[in-house]
């Protein structure tokens, strides 16, 4: 069963989790001119560094023929508060449709940590060459706004009779929607895809967090302009309107709202001017895109559940060099994995009441093999009261069991499936199901744990492997889905990816707190994905 929890400071949630979602909105002011016929096309590439490297998080688009862009792509970042978060924001030059950064020439870069940003709501800053030298006169704007708001706007949009603007064809039209910024000037929130050729255009539709769009405010002013795209960059002004999100919001399925495109340039001008056509709403719907945080605050409880790897590979647990030998000070690596992941989900667990299992032992009293038995030797109350009665059950149970054979997974995988299958029947967002599986080698079931895996992904559950000592765990990496999607040996794909697999060896000399962080890292996206694929939103979630 798992914690219900109430916002409050003093709440149990674990601070790794309280994670919001910061948008970072990215302008440039004089970029050098790289291109000799025309002025630079830049594009924005955000880095974080993570374990001393630079990793990319993403881009913009490309702003044509322009020194001064401001990217109407935002980089959307989790700002975690106990975290300093390195980012580094680089300006390339396009040059090719590679996606390969040094085939685009480097236009400056700027570094900071994300709390400068958030503190500051928004800094100018001058870009860098790779020398540490000004990049000429190039500067960056970031903007910072917290996306506590998660409710999310689809547009579904349209032209009529829009003007003419090229002279041997049709329009190619395009949208923008900007908001007003704190200056007064318009900030450009959304552009949409050009459509060629055409004066009746069909947009594609799409969703914007709706604190971007009118800062979550539906009667405040946003402002629409429609153009013309020109590949060179200067694109021609077809018309604009204002309007407001709740305006948007009167469009239904069945009864677009129609609102004029007008050019106020010819309005002064002809006596006889309408408009320069129509944009039409097919669609405006309003949904909340709920967060990890919000299905725990919720109710989803999280039930979690041990796997324990007692194989003769493990070694003899009355000798040191055993993986199972607990050292003077009460601890081996799988109790330090136990800790690791058990601290952090047992604050989500209301009654802390855990199953613990071994597999791969001989059981007394007939020596038989078993691949899950409750380590307490109570297999009708498998549970164990919070991370400290595992750690007793477990350390209890050493001396009954032989060691034995083989590391099969797919038992105890389908043990917790059971128990996720039926919480499916409720039909809510109420339990989720976490098993950690510590191991010392390599799994001699692997065409049935690969199937179990498979099954498993369709269910409420998400499972841990934490590979402890030194063996070969290729195969524990082949199983976490991140680089290639997991196949069932009948060829059947699983439908997302369940497993995380972390070597304890990599976190022997680091603080605990890096094993959980590693070993967690991917269970928040886990449990919202597997809600959103199932369309279930958090109990007790409002209205949009």
């Amino acid at each position: 069963m798992a914690y219900t929890v109430t916002p409050s400071p003093a709440g149990p949630v674990g601070s790794q989790y309280c994670v919001c979602k910061v948008e970072l909105s990215i302008c440039g002011q004089n970029l050098l001119d790289r291109d000799v016929t025309s002025k630079s096309d830049p594009f924005c590439v955000l880095f974080m560094e993570v374990n001393g490297k630079w990793v990319e998080l993403d881009r913009t688009e490309t702003a044509v023929n322009n020194l001064n862009p401001a990217f109407a792509k935002k980089f959307i970042v989790d700002y975690h508060f106990e975290e300093v978060q390195k980012l580094k924001f680089a300006l390339f030059d396009q040059d090719k449709s590679s996606t390969q950064l040094y085939e685009h020439d480097f236009l400056g870069e700027f570094s900071c940590t994300l709390g400068t940003i958030v503190s500051s709501k928004k800094i100018t800053r001058t870009l860098l060459l790779g020398n540490g030298k000004p990049a000429g006169k190039g500067m960056i704007t970031i903007a910072a706004q917290e996306l506590s708001d998660n409710r999310v706007i689809t547009l579904s949009m349209a032209g009529r009779k829009l003007d003419k603007k090229d002279l041997f064809g049709k329009s190619d039209p395009f949208l923008e929607f900007h908001k007003p910024g704190d200056d007064g000037k318009w900030m450009l929130v959304h552009r949409t895809e050009v459509i060629k050729y055409t004066l009746d255009p069909v947009w594609k539709p799409f969703t914007v967090p709706l604190v971007s769009l009118c800062d979550g405010d539906m009667e405040k002013l946003i402002k629409v302009v429609c153009y013309d795209y020109d590949s060179d960059g200067g694109h021609d002004f077809i018309g604009e309107f204002q309007t407001s999100v709740a305006r948007l919001c009167e469009a239904q399925d069945a009864a677009p709202l129609e609102l004029e495109c007008i050019n106020p340039k010819k309005q002064k001008k002809k006596k006889n001017y309408k408009n320069s056509g129509f944009i039409i709403v097919k669609s405006c719907k309003i949904t909340r895109d709920f967060s990890f945080l919000d299905y725990i605050l919720g109710g989803c409880q999280l039930m979690f559940t041990v796997g324990i790897d007692f194989t003769a590979s493990n070694g003899n647990p009355q000798e040191p060099s055993s993986l199972h030998y607990i050292n003077p000070l009460g601890t081996n690596e799988y109790l330090s994995a136990i800790w690791a992941v058990g601290q952090i989900i047992q604050d989500y667990d209301s009654d802390k009441m855990f199953p613990a299992l071994g597999f791969g032992a001989q059981l007394p009293p007939d020596w038989k093999v078993s691949h899950e038995f409750a380590i307490n030797f109570n297999p009708r109350n498998p549970f164990c009261s919070g991370v400290e009665g595992i750690v007793q059950a477990y350390s209890a149970c050493l001396p009954h069991i032989r060691f034995y054979g083989p590391t099969n997974f797919s038992p105890i995988i389908n043990h917790v499936a059971r128990f996720a299958a039926q919480a499916t029947q409720q039909e809510t967002a109420s339990q989720y199901f976490i098993l950690l599986i510590i191991t010392d080698g390599v799994i001699s079931d692997m065409d049935e744990t690969r199937h179990a895996v498979v099954q498993a992904s369709k269910l409420p559950m998400s499972i841990i492997i934490v590979g402890v000592g030194n063996a070969d765990f290729a195969a524990m990496e082949f199983l976490d889905g991140d680089s290639r999607v997991l196949h069932s040996y009948t060829g059947e794909e699983a439908v997302r990816d369940i497993v995380q697999f972390v070597p304890f060896r990599n976190f022997r000399n680091v603080p605990k707190e890096t094993l959980a962080k590693a070993v967690l890292a991917e269970l928040p996206q886990q449990v919202v994905q597997y809600f959103k694929q199932q369309n279930l939103p958090p109990i007790n979630s409002e209205p949009a």
